[in-house]
This record gives structure tokens, C-alpha cells and sequence, in this order.
């Protein structure tokens, strides 16, 4: 049985991975931290097999005065973390990195998958927060410590929050939607679950770059969610024309249709943990339109 440290008590993210590893519990004992409170420093993290470290400030903020918050939080105490855990012996750490520190999404015409070799270019100090986390991390291993590091991108699920959300709502409400095509990685909650879960399992380390089995175009998903919801929407190129050329430019067009995804081969499929389609995950996702 494999004893697991999940460092963010209440998260979305680690509830969700703490209910997959609970559905085995005879191959997985799981305990949960909230290093929000200064005592968790006190916490005796001897005997677990595995820390699986989800805390951290997830969303983006363009406000200078943030920064230092951000680097004390997804920074400093990612590797405090790191360093106590090496210390009590625990064989394994895996962090919850992001997408974002490969910079901001391609424009909809430019298709660049990202692979291993990537450079990390973050834009904004959300994303140089996460690099200098897995930097500090990387230091830390050896024979003893292995560090996974997962760059997951945009993940989705029952009752998440972000951007996800406000698609479901989108597509319950649009009768049309401009058909641009763009290609996504996407992670459905469930997949990432079912990634920790063999990660622990096997105990490895590493950089792993998750995604769903297949890319998402922001077209196809708003079509996804609103079939999900019982809705018909049409997907229109003959407007896709005046769209770009009224908002083409906007940071709000690129995020919406940028390209930003990796390449399949590098997202290690051979571990199993893709169970889940875009179709499946829509329809098991859509109950939080209702809470938009």
C-alpha cells in the first residue's frame, strides 16, 4: 500500500485525485495537508511514500503588486515543501505545474505543438513562478527523491472554476458559433486523477506534459457542452472572416482561438490514464452551466 501526502486541503484538484486513489483502498492511504496554516511545518511527512503537492495560486493576475504573493506561494513554498519531504525520506513528489510556463497561446493560424525540448517562456509572473518552482524541485532529486513535475493544461470537471465554466454557459445560450479551427490540450479531471494514481503507482519521476487522448478546438467543445446540455448550436465558417477582422487582434480572440497543445507522442499514452473522451467528460462536466 502506498501512503500519500496530498499538500492543499480543500483544493479542487486534490479532492478530485483523492477520491481516485480512495476508490482502491487497498493500494492507496491518503491524508490531506493544508500548508495555508504556518503549523504545517510540524507535520511529520516520515512514512509516506508519496507527496503529491497541489497548493498554489492557480489563476492569473496582471497586477505588479502580486508578484511577490505568487513567488512566495507557487515558489518558495513548493520547494520548502520539497526540501521537507527529501528530508523525512519520502521517495516522491509530484507538483502540479502548468501549460502556462510555455508563454501565451499561438495565434490561430500558427500549429507549433509543444514537446519536451520546448523552451519555457512565460509571459507573466504566474508562469516564471511555476518555472522557478520546478527549477528548485529539480535540484532537490537524486537515487532517493524522484520529482514529477505535470505541466497540465487547462483542466476541466464537475463543478471546477476558470474559463471552463464560462464555455458550458456559452454553448447553452448561442444558437451559432464561428467555426475557427484551432487545436487545444485540454485535461479532463478524471484523466488527471487517473495519472497520479499510476504515477504513485510506479513511483516514478519526471516531466510529463498530460492532456486528453485527443486535442479540443474551441468550436467542437462549445458543440460538446451544448449537446452535452441538451441544446443545438451551428458551427458557421462564413462568419469567421468578419470575426477576425473585428477582434482578430484582441487578447480575448487569442485566448478564445489561439493554438496552444502538445504534441500526442509526449504525453505519455502508454501509462493508460486517458479514459475519458471529450463527449464522456462534456456530459459529465455540464452541471456547473447551471451554477454560471
Amino acid at each position: 500500500m502506498k501512503r500519500v501526502l496530498i499538500t492543499g486541503a480543500g483544493s479542487y484538484v486534490g479532492g478530485k485525485v483523492r477520491e481516485r486513489l480512495e476508490s482502491e483502498p487497498e493500494k492507496f492511504q491518503v491524508e490531506e495537508l493544508d500548508v495555508q496554516d504556518p503549523s504545517w511545518k510540524d507535520y511529520d511527512f516520515s512514512g509516506y511514500d508519496c507527496v503529491y503537492h497541489v497548493a498554489g495560486i492557480a489563476h492569473v493576475s496582471t497586477d505588479p503588486s502580486m508578484e511577490p504573493l505568487y513567488m512566495a506561494v507557487n515558489r518558495d513554498l513548493t520547494i520548502e515543501v520539497g526540501k521537507k519531504a527529501k528530508t523525512a525520506g519520502v521517495p516522491q513528489l509530484i507538483f502540479m505545474s502548468s501549460a502556462i510556463v510555455y508563454g501565451d497561446s499561438d495565434p490561430c493560424d500558427v500549429f507549433r505543438p509543444i514537446t519536451k525540448e520546448t523552451p519555457v517562456n512565460p509571459s507573466n509572473f504566474y508562469g516564471l513562478s511555476k518555472v522557478e518552482a520546478e527549477i528548485g524541485l529539480m535540484e532537490l532529486c537524486d537515487s532517493t527523491f524522484r520529482v514529477a513535475i505535470l505541466r497540465c493544461p487547462m483542466i476541466y470537471g464537475p463543478g471546477c472554476k476558470g474559463n471552463f465554466p464560462k464555455l458550458a454557459k456559452l454553448a447553452r445560450i448561442m444558437p451559432v458559433f464561428p467555426d475557427i479551427e484551432n487545436r487545444r490540450s485540454m485535461l479532463y479531471v478524471g484523466n488527471l486523477a487517473e495519472l497520479v494514481a499510476k504515477l504513485v503507482e510506479l513511483g516514478n519521476g519526471g516531466l510529463h506534459l498530460p492532456q486528453n487522448a485527443e486535442w479540443s478546438s474551441t468550436p467542437q467543445l462549445v458543440k460538446a457542452l451544448a449537446e452535452a446540455q441538451g441544446k443545438k448550436i451551428a458551427l458557421v465558417k462564413l462568419v469567421n472572416p468578419a470575426v477576425k477582422l473585428l477582434f482578430g487582434k484582441t487578447n480575448a480572440f487569442v485566448k478564445a482561438f489561439g493554438n496552444l497543445y502538445y504534441d500526442q507522442s509526449y504525453s505519455d499514452p502508454y501509462l493508460g490514464y486517458q479514459r475519458f473522451g471529450l463527449k464522456d467528460s462534456a456530459r459529465a462536466s455540464v452541471a456547473i452551466g447551471d451554477e454560471t
